[in-house]
């Protein structure tokens, strides 16, 4: 049979809203997916421009920081379809706001629960999925031992997001990976996308955390004015991890990144908190600043 490639693009959107790291997503068939659209060779100018247009048709919503993520192509991701799909994925970070009927927002650690180490290490991981995989490990041999304690073990590694869903995927831990050879799904973890999009997300949560070592790109998901424990509790939900507070307040000091704008919060008990503002001038200065977090 023959197979045509069929281009999309995809859009991996991320907001934040409670301390929540949340997706954009879109019903597909009843399952949730990643907003998609065809690439349209004739009227798209760029590929970016492409993808807003997908956006703004599909879910009403028009994005400002947006990335190019990765290219996504491998045999088989179209399931049993005569086309190949060949996936451009964007990342785009936006402040939460309702999206046109059919589409919602989804908490990145409702997909990814074994990415969220605010609290301590999920009791998902150490009392299931690390067993299971241990388990996986020792029937299997060569690296698998290996690779679970990389991507699993001690000190985490917030980085590694695509590597640990991959492995429990190669483990039988996720649904998809029941779904791509057309079985029933047994005792897994997170909620499932629609084909791959899950890998997706966890590309782009990956580079995302990344980004946070070197380049500030959280302000995009703030207002305008915020506090010094909102810009921290921001950077945790993407980091998944809790920072020292008074060595994170040192780092946003020394980095210029913000100033205080003189005004501060209407608290209702307690003191007001002085706000803030980005200075984006500062990333002019210099090519790399920091936000405090750091992986192993």
């Amino acid at each position: 049979m023959d197979v045509t490639a069929l281009v999309t693009l995809d859009a991996v959107v991320v907001a934040l809203t409670d301390d929540d790291p949340r997706l954009l997503v879109v019903d597909d068939e009843g399952m949730a997916s990643l907003p998609s659209g065809l690439l349209d060779l004739s009227h798209d100018l760029t590929l970016e421009l492409g993808l807003r247009r997908c956006l703004r048709e599909g879910t009403g919503l028009e994005v400002g920081y947006v990335e190019q993520l990765y290219s996504f192509g491998d045999l088989g991701r179209g399931g049993r379809l005569a086309s190949r799909p060949i996936s451009i994925a964007y990342l785009a970070l936006v402040r939460e706001r309702p999206p046109l009927a059919g589409a919602g927002w989804l908490g990145v650690y409702d997909l990814l629960p074994w990415e969220d180490h605010r609290e301590g290490v999920p009791q998902l991981l150490t009392g299931d999925l690390r067993p299971r995989l241990d388990a996986w490990a020792d029937e299997g041999g060569g690296d698998r031992a290996q690779r679970v304690q990389l991507s699993f073990g001690s000190p985490w590694d917030g980085i590694r997001v695509v590597e640990r869903y991959e492995l429990l995927y190669e483990a039988g831990l996720v649904a998809e990976h029941f779904e791509d050879r057309g079985l029933a799904s047994g005792a897994t973890a997170g909620i499932p996308l629609r084909r791959d999009h899950r890998r997706i997300a966890a590309v782009a949560l990956a580079r995302l955390r990344g980004k946070l070592t070197y380049r500030p790109v959280v302000f995009e998901l703030l207002s305008e004015r915020f506090t010094l424990l909102e810009l921290q509790m921001t950077v945790e939900a993407l980091a998944g991890v809790r920072l020292h507070k008074q060595n994170f307040r040192r780092v946003i000091e020394r980095s210029g990144l913000v100033e205080g704008t003189g005004e501060r919060t209407e608290a209702r008990s307690g003191r007001p908190a002085e706000l803030f503002r980005y200075r984006p001038e500062v990333m002019l200065e210099r090519s790399q600043t920091s936000l405090g977090v750091r992986y192993r």
